[in-house]
């Protein structure tokens, strides 16, 4: 049993690669302190001659990290424990970098599905991910989803689809949810991570999309 995250990485940021090198030694080691293997890194194939100024100037790198559910954790756990892995490595980060939106972003983390997107046309996903070519890439279910950006500025983070859901329409009440999420965070319990709940928060950021707010 494992799990495939995609994950993008900050291209040009100003510590070169060094920057790429601490995000990914943040997540391995969250992923070993949630008691979880690190199998490997893969680099993510992509074909970018299509794109255009905008895209092309602010490309990630995309790379998959590979965790092995070797203790045997029923999927349930194992995937709270993937949660758990994604929201302290994602606020780390951002302390790390310098700022919320510094390149570095957890498309997926999970054993159900993979995500991939981009600041991207339709047609352009699949020319971009050359693992969507591949003959030998196969899945039971693909859902495709695309909208443009309304309320804030595109960019390839906050690209439709998220993690787990595709959201087509407004949350109008964004400002009052943030709020309120805000508020209970001092009160969020949880049976299962119990004392160790506040490696979830915050459940909310001011650096999202309001469909990024509702998925994270």
């Amino acid at each position: 049993d494992y799990a495939v995250g995609n994950v993008f990485f900050p291209r040009n940021h100003a510590s070169g690669e060094a920057a790429v090198a601490d995000c990914k030694a943040l997540l391995e080691r969250n992923i070993k302190n949630c008691g979880l293997t690190l199998v490997g890194w893969r680099p993510v194939p992509v074909d970018n001659t299509m794109l255009g100024k905008d895209p092309l100037d602010s490309e990630p790198m995309t790379e998959q990290v590979f965790v092995s559910n070797k203790t045997g954790l029923p999927r349930r756990e194992f995937e709270r424990e993937l949660l758990r892995v994604r929201k302290m490595t994602e606020d780390e980060a951002a302390t790390h970098l310098g700022a919320p939106e510094s390149g570095f972003y957890i498309n997926s983390l999970t054993a159900a599905t993979i995500t991939y997107k981009g600041q991207l046309t339709p047609e352009q996903v699949s020319q971009y991910y050359l693992d969507l070519k591949d003959p030998t890439f196969v899945s039971h279910l693909s859902l495709v989803h695309s909208r443009f950006s309304t309320n804030t500025f595109p960019s390839w983070e906050r690209a439709q689809p998220i993690r787990v859901m595709c959201h087509n329409g407004e949350i109008n009440t964004l400002r009052g949810n943030k709020n309120w999420m805000y508020s209970r965070g001092g009160m969020m319990e949880s049976e299962y991570y119990g004392d160790e709940t506040s490696h979830l928060l915050p459940a909310t950021s001011d650096n999202m999309s309001d469909s990024g707010n509702f998925d994270s």
